[in-house]
């Protein structure tokens, strides 16, 4: 088994059963949106945070 699968697994264990559920739901998304060759239209999580970023700077004149 590939180490992030192990790893997981031993997480999925150790959450608490509504976060692992959480997980268990973004994952299998992650894992159609790979299987539909669609990955590039998710955001990512460092996307968002610049455009977050970008929205919290004083405007200039």
């Amino acid at each position: 088994m590939d180490i992030l699968a192990e790893r997981l697994d031993a997480k999925l264990r150790e959450w608490a059963p509504n976060i692992a559920a959480t997980v268990r739901e973004r994952i299998t998304e992650i894992i159609d949106l790979a299987d539909r060759d669609a990955l590039d239209i998710m955001r990512s999580r460092a996307v968002e945070q610049e455009v977050l970023d970008l929205l919290d700077e004083p405007v200039s004149q």
